[in-house]
């Protein structure tokens, strides 16, 4: 009497068809070329060409005659001229700069002294509710400006405070807070705890922990929200038009005074429009590498 062993040889043919299929769809996923690709650098070179187009043509006429800026159709190729610039700083638009800067630099110096520990306090060590903390911080930016401005004016005139450019630089600090602590607590949130806890076995305290350990990791992050600040104290307008007067006014209530009754001085409103962006455009160029760094720095997890 005779018996058949089993054999596995028939599950081990239909076994290793499917692997070879898996591999090779694998691998057929991966030699994909990423659909669009030509579509989505199009419309990227398209856009860039939008938003600089305006710069491009506020630059090229601030290099023209008042009469060969105000022709209809523009003439771009009109004869290059300085006037304009020359009579910028005939005018006097040095002291316009001046309390710009004062009032950008000291308030986003003021807002990094005050969102870092806060932000600290938020991410790294949190404290009980911060997530209500945070949102208390973000519902003051709900109010509109302009329906705070009565207010802040006849405090500031009790004060004797108008037309002074730390009165500015008091509210550009209380404008660009909130944004800065959003930013720097997500900054702070990816410093790694192992260093952390490593420095504090090391004896590491409070102030040589910040300055030894944290600064150098979220210094990116630090120069993103400092330069974010920058713009929106330089760009700032409500407060500097109606709080200020003349010792303290500042570079975007400069630009005002070219438009009078007696019309548009478009060449020149250009000219100061070109020279007024330089600091800021400045600054963003020299701090390129953080602020990609710094931006990116708390998006991926």
């Amino acid at each position: 009497m005779t018996t058949s062993t089993p054999t596995t040889a028939p599950a081990a043919t239909t076994s290793v068809p499917r692997l070879g299929r898996r591999r090779a769809t694998k691998g057929g996923e991966q030699g994909l070329a990423p659909r669009g690709g030509p579509v989505w650098t199009t419309i990227a070179w398209v856009a860039t060409l939008v938003f600089f187009t305006p710069v491009a043509w506020m630059v090229l006429t601030s290099f023209h005659n008042e009469a060969d800026a105000a022709t209809n159709p523009p003439s771009p190729f009109a004869p290059f001229t300085l006037t304009q610039y020359q009579a910028l700083f005939d005018r006097g638009i040095g002291p316009f700069l001046i309390n710009s800067a004062t009032a950008s630099i000291a308030s986003t110096l003021l807002v990094l002294a005050f969102s870092i520990p806060a932000a600290y306090a938020l991410s790294i060590k949190p404290v009980e509710k911060w997530t209500d903390v945070m949102f208390f911080f973000l519902s003051t930016k709900f109010l509109p400006a302009i329906a705070a401005l009565l207010p802040i004016f006849l405090i500031v005139k009790q004060l004797n405070m108008l037309d002074n450019v730390w009165t500015l630089v008091i509210l550009y600090t209380a404008m660009n807070l909130p944004i800065a602590l959003w930013m720097m607590r997500s900054f702070l949130a990816e410093v790694p705890r192992e260093i952390l806890e490593a420095a504090e076995v090391d004896g590491a305290g409070l102030i040589r922990l910040l300055w030894s350990v944290v600064r150098p990791i979220a210094m990116p992050g630090v120069a993103a929200t400092a330069l974010i600040c920058i713009i929106f104290s330089w760009n700032e307008f409500m407060f500097a038009v109606n709080l200020t007067a003349v010792r303290s006014a500042t570079a975007p209530v400069f630009l005002v005074g070219f438009i009078t009754s007696e019309g548009l001085f478009l060449a020149r409103l250009c000219a100061a429009a070109t020279l007024v962006s330089l600091p800021v455009l400045i600054a963003g160029w020299a701090a390129q590498d953080k602020l990609v760094r710094g931006l990116s720095l708390g998006a991926v997890k």
